[in-house]
């Protein structure tokens, strides 16, 4: 039962990824915490994302815009690999905490300010690509980042969509290998890996039918509030140190 009640959040995560355009991550990095160790929803992150944006860049790949790829992509790709290098040094229970804290950050932030907006400049897309890449090759997941960096941008919501995930596949496949590499999944989760792949295709599917039929910004609201209640019970579950097992 567990193990299906984290594939329906799996699911939930990638739709609410994908009309919002977060990222799926930001919603399961957080959620998986409950479920298994850093190390193991890392590598589980990664492969679901690189699943994920593959469905994302076919299912919207009239809706890229390759020249802001290039201009954020690259930073992100290679700070995304030193954030997964780090992870290789760093206690990873701080980290866990880290993610707590930013998620609540984040949507106090937005809650308090919801029209912010970066200048589309080639040097804040340059940094923000980077720190995005950085975040989710340590904590996991960046596409907020990302997503303020595409939104001063002014793009229309499928371009956004089609733009992050070409972004993001580079990401992901980059520091996915390194997580692989350092044996972050154990071997007895690889059965995973097919329902990965079903839930990352049937999630980006629906995303794009709900994206197509809602107010985004209305439901960018709801989001924030489902983000604060996650980061605030990561926050409490590092400080009292408790564990769910699956």
């Amino acid at each position: 039962m567990n193990i299906l009640f984290f594939f329906l959040l799996t699911l939930l995560a990638e739709v609410l990824g994908t009309i919002g355009g977060f990222g799926s991550s930001l919603f399961f990095v957080s959620l998986g915490q409950f479920f298994f160790d850093f190390q193991t929803v890392l590598a589980l992150t990664g492969l679901l994302h690189i699943f994920s944006n593959t469905s994302k860049i076919v299912l919207f790949r009239k809706h890229i815009d390759w020249k802001l790829t290039l201009w954020i992509g690259l930073s992100s790709v290679l700070m995304a690999i030193a954030g997964a290098f780090l992870t290789r040094a760093l206690d990873l229970d701080y980290t866990k905490l880290v993610l707590g804290i930013f998620l609540v950050t984040f949507s106090i932030f937005f809650f308090a300010k919801p029209d912010f907006k970066l200048y589309p400049s080639l040097q804040n897309s340059i940094v923000g690509g980077g720190i995005a890449g950085f975040l989710a090759g340590f904590i996991g997941t960046g596409g907020a980042i990302r997503g303020l960096v595409l939104a001063s941008f002014n793009l229309e919501k499928n371009l956004f969509v089609g733009t992050s995930a070409a972004i993001d596949f580079g990401v992901d496949l980059s520091r996915t290998l390194i997580y692989l590499d350092s044996n972050y999944l154990n071997k007895s989760l690889w059965w995973y890996i097919p329902f990965l792949i079903a839930v990352a295709f049937i999630g980006s599917y629906l995303g794009k039918i709900i994206l197509n039929n809602i107010s985004q910004e209305a439901f960018k609201k709801i989001l924030l509030g489902l983000i604060l209640i996650i980061g605030l019970m990561l926050i409490i579950k590092e400080v009292r140190g408790l564990t769910f097992p699956v």
